[in-house]
């Protein structure tokens, strides 16, 4: 008889190492948005894959980093939740990063009880030589009971030899999810995170890093759905580069976000989108709590 595997499986990893990337390889969905700017994910996002003898629950986490807002006190009590409830703990490290630097992750997740499976990511950007190093030094930093595999999850490449690998280390396990269901996040979620992503495709500096979107309405009909949506930043200043010259900015952000919410969804999107102010949201727990950074 064969054995159910099944568990929850956790990326963990710097900012800008290619955790959403490898996620939503692993997933076969987009489910968390991708820029190339450090500190884009900022919530813990389930992905659910499915097979006839295993199911694997990936959570995606934001960047280890030192924080300093709450923002970001609230983004490693994600990271440091996923550290507690992994079964297998995925570390991604980037292949292009100074190896010195391994050593600051290894000491993040040394009290994880998970197994530890480490990901030398971004391979095509570095040659056989300099990976086989970084391979054998992530043996020695990470432990000798680590897994150490080499991927490029831009280019898919070794996912396949990587969920092998996962599957082999999850324990024999119930189904904790229906087959169908894919993540435990919401389509207001979704909504708004696609929005956060055109701005920080298209914006520098400051601006993205202290705006948040809010949907106020998602209404499905027949043929099309409706969304209204609040972007927040923290000063004028802000709010006028997020606009743009004659609303320039802001149709733009709404033009390639609206694109990629009819792809998600396969219907026509309407999209309404207003920016205000709300002065040092970052440090207002309440605000965080509304944002859904803080629980309870």
């Amino acid at each position: 008889m064969t054995l159910f595997k099944s568990g929850f499986v956790n990326i963990v990893g710097k900012p800008n190492a290619g955790k959403s990337t490898l996620m939503n390889q692993l997933v076969g969905e987009k489910l968390a948005i991708i820029t190339p700017k450090a500190q884009t994910t900022r919530h813990r996002i389930m992905g659910i894959v499915s097979g006839e003898d295993f199911q694997f629950v990936f959570s995606d986490t934001p960047g280890m980093l030192e924080p300093k807002y709450d923002l970001h006190e609230s983004m490693m009590d994600f990271v440091y939740t996923a550290l507690d409830d992994a079964d297998v703990l995925i570390i991604v490290i980037d292949a292009t990063d100074k190896a010195e630097n391994d050593a600051y992750i290894a000491q993040k997740i040394s009290k994880s009880p998970a197994k530890r499976l480490v990901i030398l990511n971004k391979i095509d950007l570095s040659n056989q030589d300099a990976i086989m190093a970084r391979l054998h030094q992530l043996k020695l930093t990470f432990g000798e009971d680590s897994v150490v595999i080499a991927t490029s999850a831009l280019h898919g490449f070794n996912i396949d030899g990587l969920k092998q690998e996962i599957k082999h280390l999850l324990p024999e396990g119930p189904k904790y999810f229906p087959d169908d269901e894919m993540t435990d996040k919401t389509e207001r979620f979704f909504a708004s995170e696609m929005i956060r992503e055109k701005i920080f495709m298209n914006l520098q500096k400051e601006v993205p890093y202290s705006s948040e979107v809010e949907i106020l309405s998602f209404k499905e009909e027949e043929n099309i759905i409706r969304i209204e949506a609040e972007i927040y930043c923290e000063r004028s200043t802000q709010k006028n580069i997020l606009i743009g010259t004659g609303g320039s900015m802001l149709k733009k952000i709404g033009t390639e976000a609206r694109k990629d919410m009819e792809l998600f969804w396969g219907k026509k999107i309407y999209l309404g989108m207003h920016v205000k102010v709300l002065e040092g949201w970052r440090s207002d727990r309440l605000k965080l709590k509304r944002f859904g950074y803080l629980q309870g």
